[in-house]
């Protein structure tokens, strides 16, 4: 089966003006045009493409990859809006068409925006939609407490920011979690810290609890290393100087010097804390 808005790997079956023709193993058929075929090649010849519908809504493929894949999110740039809806950069020669039903708020030409790529019933076509949430479902979790998981950001609230889990779920990271800028598509790594009622997903940025302690400790320890073994810094610094010089919450850094301590690497006085040769 020939997937539309995919990798499809097929089989090179003939050579024509147009382009050569591939197929899968189902006698379905698609036309790869000449300014993608290889320099070299072999009838029967596997070739890896991705398949989309032209501007004339004929099915194609093509070698180039789009910046967006079906049943994916990213963030596309809006070139134009008409009175159908907006047209989105994606790499690729035919633009992607969002409705203006699919815009959660009204695209401006030039503006950036996350959206989820679905291939659309009616139409066969592969179309974009900012109304990121309704492809996200928190009914049946695939996640658990502690698991590490995949994020996108998604959309800021007034309690945090809402992020995307594992391309399945929506999670918050609350603002007393966030020690970085981030940004809506940024992509990175996130702990489940504890799932809520209904299955809401309190996500935070690294490990946390008692996993926690390693990484900060080595941060602690590259920090003093990098500051001629001294930090002006104790567990009564203000937690917002704690934040600014090394980008975890007052809790997270007592954590983090007490195993220092006990492991003897570290000597804690009032005016700071110095590092043990």
């Amino acid at each position: 089966m020939i997937e539309i808005g995919k990798n499809n790997t097929l089989t090179i079956l003939r050579d024509t003006d147009p382009g050569l023709f591939l197929g899968d193993n189902e006698e379905n058929e698609v036309l790869l045009p000449n300014r993608y075929v290889p320099q070299e090649f072999e009838i029967g010849d596997n070739l890896e493409v991705f398949v989309y519908l032209d501007n004339e809504e004929r099915l194609v493929a093509v070698t180039d990859q789009p910046y967006i894949k079906r049943d994916d999110f990213a963030v596309l740039r809006c070139n134009d809006v008409t009175k159908h809806g907006a047209f989105l950069d994606w790499g690729m020669v035919k633009e992607l068409f969002c409705p203006f039903k699919e815009q959660a708020f009204k695209m401006k030409k030039g503006g950036w925006y996350l959206v989820y790529c679905y291939l659309d019933e009616e139409s066969n076509r592969l179309v974009a939609s900012s109304k990121t949430n309704r492809f996200l479902d928190n009914s049946e979790l695939t996640v658990k407490k502690f698991d590490e998981v995949d994020l996108i950001v998604s959309h800021p609230s007034e309690i945090g920011m809402n992020v995307i889990v594992n391309k399945k779920h929506l999670g918050l990271i609350f603002k007393d979690d966030i020690f970085q800028d981030l940004s809506v598509g940024d992509r990175l790594k996130g702990i489940v810290k504890k799932i809520r009622h209904n299955n809401k997903l309190d996500i935070a940025l690294g490990q946390i609890g008692y996993r926690n302690i390693e990484p900060n400790a080595a941060l602690i320890m590259k920090e003093l290393e990098d500051n001629s073994g001294f930090l002006d810094l104790t567990d009564k610094s203000d937690p917002e100087l704690i934040k600014d010089v090394l980008q975890m919450s007052k809790k997270s850094f007592k954590k983090a010097i007490g195993s220092l301590y006990k492991q003897r690497l570290i000597t804690i006085k009032e005016d700071g804390i110095y590092l043990n040769k």
